[in-house]
């Protein structure tokens, strides 16, 4: 049965740690949001759909090796238990999404397109991941936060869902406060400046104090390019690449 709620975001979440949730999404902006009912965060927690007295969710990999594997069977049923009509999600408007190492990088155009929709199911391994059967029958967006290893899903799962409630309508206090965040508009976010004016020998730069809308705007674009060309080449040369195509 889904449990996606109509008209309100939701995130579900398949784990076998969901005293793990909601963690870090029940402060702050993300928390005062699940306050106010303008998103929902329920988890489901794989062992409860396990086929035996020790609720077993895993296995050894055939063929021999380190670790041990979840279960097809066990996982499936807990991913059924909250998509209809079994098979790739059918009949749930929410992608079901597995956080893995060998899934595409997780983008900021990725998560505005999963804002922008109901929600998402998110699957959460642990140990050497879910048998290969698992995707190649329910066929998830695999998505990765980056080169590295966590112990399990879980942390990437609060940063994946952190980082789509923020875009929701009512969670920041002005709808432009996102506009200019990193990789929103192809970039790295400009520096930011607060009281004291001086500190340690430095000042804040002469243009923020300037008063000059026009000047300080070009400022920020000058030096969004900037740190954006000195620390991520890769952005900057499709930022440059995007710019020729839109000119």
């Amino acid at each position: 049965m889904s449990s996606e709620t109509p008209g309100i975001w939701t995130a579900t979440v398949l784990t076998l740690f969901p005293d793990m949730f909601p963690g870090p999404l029940g402060q702050s902006l993300a928390g005062q949001g699940l306050e106010r009912a303008l998103w929902r965060l329920e988890t489901v927690d794989i062992r409860d759909f396990a086929r035996d007295k020790h609720r077993t969710v895993d296995d050894t990999p055939f063929g021999g090796g380190a670790g041990m594997v979840m279960r097809p069977d066990v996982v499936d049923a807990a991913i059924a238990s909250v998509m209809e009509d079994g098979v790739d999600g059918a009949g749930d408007a929410r992608p079901l999404i597995y956080l893995s190492p060998r899934g595409e990088p997780l983008t900021q155009e990725r998560v505005r397109g999963l804002a922008a929709g109901p929600g998402a199911v998110v699957l959460c391994g642990r140990y050497e991941g879910v048998d290969e059967r698992l995707l190649q029958a329910r066929r998830p967006l695999e998505v990765s936060l980056g080169d590295f290893v966590l112990s399990g899903g879980e942390p990437a799962a609060l940063a994946l869902i952190d980082a789509c409630v923020r875009l929701l309508p009512g969670i920041m206090g002005k709808a432009e406060s996102h506009q200019e965040d990193s990789f929103e508009r192809g970039l790295l976010e400009y520096p930011h400046y607060t009281r004291p004016q001086e500190w340690r020998g430095r000042a804040v730069p002469e243009v923020l104090l300037s008063g000059h809308h026009e000047r300080i705007r070009a400022w920020r674009q000058d030096q969004a390019e900037q740190v954006t060309r000195d620390r991520r080449p890769d952005l900057w040369d499709r930022y440059r690449q995007n710019r020729k195509t839109d000119g």
